[in-house]
C-alpha cells in the first residue's frame, strides 16, 4: 500500500487528532478519504441545534477537510455516505439544496448516496 499521510484540519480537528488519534483525513496517492464530518463548528466543535444549520455545515466541513489535505473540494467527490436523524423531508431537501450548491458541474441524477 502506498504511504497514508494524515490531516487534521485547525481548531476542532487538531483536538480530536490529539485527544483521540482521529484525523479528518489520509491521503494515499492522489486519493483523498474523509472521516465522518457533522454539523460541528470546525473552530470549537460545537453541533449546532437546528438539522438545516447541522447539515450545511457539514457540507462545508468535508469542504474544509478536502482542501486541508491538498484536494480541490467538492468538484472531486463521486461518492457520499450520508447518516443523520431525521431523515425526513427537511433533511433531505436540505442534503439536495448543499448537493447542488457543492456540486453544481455534477451530473444532474445525482451522487450515489450510500
Amino acid at each position: 500500500m502506498s504511504h497514508l499521510k494524515f490531516y487534521a484540519y485547525e481548531g476542532h480537528g487538531v483536538r480530536q487528532q490529539k485527544v483521540f488519534r482521529y484525523s479528518q483525513a489520509v491521503r494515499v496517492g492522489d486519493r483523498i478519504e474523509c472521516s465522518g464530518q457533522g454539523g460541528w463548528d470546525p473552530k470549537t466543535g460545537e453541533f449546532e441545534k437546528e438539522i438545516n444549520a447541522q447539515i450545511d455545515l457539514a457540507f462545508s466541513n468535508v469542504e474544509l477537510c478536502l482542501k486541508d489535505a491538498g484536494g480541490k473540494g467538492w468538484s472531486q467527490v463521486y461518492r457520499v455516505n450520508s447518516y443523520h436523524v431525521p431523515i425526513n423531508n427537511e433533511a433531505l431537501e436540505a442534503m439536495v439544496r448543499n448537493f447542488k450548491k457543492y456540486m453544481p458541474d455534477h451530473d444532474r441524477s445525482g451522487p450515489a448516496l450510500g
